[in-house]
């Protein structure tokens, strides 16, 4: 990796805080991981006061969520004009101040997303500049003509070569039928790949419902771990199931401003809690920033 992680900053974990496992006797032996995505490509704070889009509001943002239980950020930086941007330097400086908020109780991973501001081979250009601790992919993005099969295998193997971990954003069954078969061909190299089940993002009215994850589920024959995104005040009764199936959990602004009673949320660290409830309740415990590292980081 070439940026060098800080020693941490944040307090230690008590023993009631969220981030402890719920039952030292439980049954899951895979903690949940929850990350947060706050921000997204396109909101602004005119959607919700609480939007982060700058380095410092990201920061506490990140710290706020960490407190609540996440152990995981996914993050997107904005420009002067706050829109979407892949710039390295934007990302370095990001990653500096919320590093400086989270110590290292947390993984910080960058998205590259087109947002129809990019194009694939730009994406793969920024994130093999940052060389980030973590990165999310959208398969469909960056499997384009003009990549074609030997560049994503260039752009995979590198990826495991740095050290990068990397979950493969998946839309559809289609998309997961295509990562199979770049599997199965060995143009994506054999490495602790983390995948994100969409649920519902070309649905009528984009909203997602629990049944959407049945169909990534009856396909996926791989061992990858996975985890959602939904979108609405649905997401909650999602990510429960996800985890009921053993599967992860992503919540926040980014796909959802509501809480399962279908309130506007106060803020992301809100978003958080609601999953850190349905995690009590299946009794599975929390996974930490360093319980992801130790099973995403590829070597």
């Amino acid at each position: 990796m070439s940026t060098p992680v800080p020693t941490s900053t944040a307090s230690p974990t008590s023993p009631t805080s969220p981030t402890s496992p719920t039952s030292p006797t439980s049954q899951w032996s895979d903690p949940l991981i929850i990350t947060v995505a706050p921000n997204g490509a396109y909101k602004q704070p005119a959607d919700h006061p609480a939007l982060p889009i700058t380095p410092q509001r990201l920061a506490a943002t990140a710290r706020a969520c960490l407190d609540a239980g996440a152990a995981m950020i996914h993050m997107h930086i904005r420009d002067a004009q706050g829109r979407h941007s892949l710039d390295v330097d934007g990302y370095r400086e990001a990653w500096r101040v919320v590093r400086e908020a989270v110590g290292t109780d947390m993984v910080v991973q960058i998205t590259s997303e087109a947002a129809g501001v990019y194009r694939a081979p730009e994406q793969i250009a920024m994130v093999q500049a940052l060389r980030p601790e973590a990165v999310s992919i959208g398969l469909r993005e960056i499997d384009q003509p003009e990549i074609g099969d030997a560049g994503l295998a260039h752009f995979f193997t590198g990826l495991v070569r740095d050290q990068v971990m990397v979950q493969v954003i998946l839309y559809d069954v289609a998309d997961l039928r295509r990562w199979q078969a770049l599997r199965a061909q060995g143009v994506v190299p054999e490495a602790p790949w983390f995948l994100l089940f969409v649920l519902g993002r070309y649905s009528a009215g984009q909203t997602s419902r629990p049944q959407d994850l049945l169909p990534f589920l009856a396909a996926h024959d791989g061992g990858e771990p996975w985890a959602v995104c939904a979108f609405g005040a649905t997401e909650n009764t999602c990510i429960a199931a996800a985890a009921a199936f053993g599967g992860h959990a992503r919540v926040g602004f980014e796909n959802n401003l509501l809480t399962r009673d279908g309130h506007t949320a106060p803020d992301n660290a809100a978003l958080v809690r609601q999953a850190v409830v349905s995690a009590q309740a299946l009794g599975r415990s929390l996974a930490t920033a360093d319980d992801i590292r130790r099973r995403f980081t590829p070597g």
